[in-house]
């Protein structure tokens, strides 16, 4: 198991950017990435999904290798052909389970995973790949995401049993709250820091 959970990707930490390579053997133009967003060329947030295919690009991938998969319709397995390395973007994390579970692509990942392919993660996408997402709720110095979809299951990919708070300040005290009353420990990441997980070794990248 390869995965890379981070608040903001690499932005403010090129050590992330290292681990990211790092997630394969490979050259970086020979990479495959299959990035998973929510928004569609005609959402505003579309925008999002051009940063993050020029971040791509600035580290020799090539954009023909970076598969895009909006989670609006059903996953083909042509999309996951050559996969190296999952990208799941940022957003709302009830928005992406709630679509990740209807277009079947939460199965999918942990095939993935599960063979080896890398996963990383930003914001949500951190989030979803623990056990539990209501995290994705708490915050004041951040607002918290609405569940305003009221999405009731919300067991995540559970590809680690790791909770993760994306976006963390010393000034949130939301969390500790949090922890009681779910009787849970919460991983704070700042925008800096990064989450690496290889088989049973587990690192904080900062």
């Amino acid at each position: 198991m390869k995965l890379l959970l981070t608040s903001a990707g690499w932005e403010e930490n090129l050590k992330i950017r290292e681990e990211f390579l790092k997630l394969t053997n490979k050259e970086p133009s020979k990479i495959v990435v299959l990035l998973i967003t929510t928004a569609t060329k005609k959402d505003k947030d579309w925008k999002h999904v051009k940063i993050r295919i020029k971040e791509l690009g600035s580290i020799g991938i090539n954009e023909k290798n970076i598969k895009i998969f909006s989670l609006n319709k059903k996953l083909k397995p042509s999309n996951l052909k050559c996969v190296d390395i999952i990208y799941v973007c940022g957003g709302n994390a009830f928005h992406y389970l709630d679509r990740m579970r209807k277009t079947g692509v939460d199965k999918e990942i942990k095939k993935l995973v599960k063979k080896g392919r890398g996963y990383f993660g930003v914001s949500a996408g951190s989030i979803v790949a623990g056990p539990r997402i209501n995290i994705a709720s708490v915050g004041m110095v951040i607002s918290g995401d609405k569940n305003d979809i009221k999405l009731k299951n919300l067991t995540g990919l559970r590809l680690t049993n790791i909770i993760i708070y994306p976006h963390y300040s010393k000034e949130e005290e939301t969390i500790k709250e949090f922890e009681k009353e779910n009787r849970c420990k919460v991983l704070r990441l700042t925008d800096k820091q990064a989450l690496l997980i290889r088989g049973k070794i587990k690192r904080i990248i900062k």
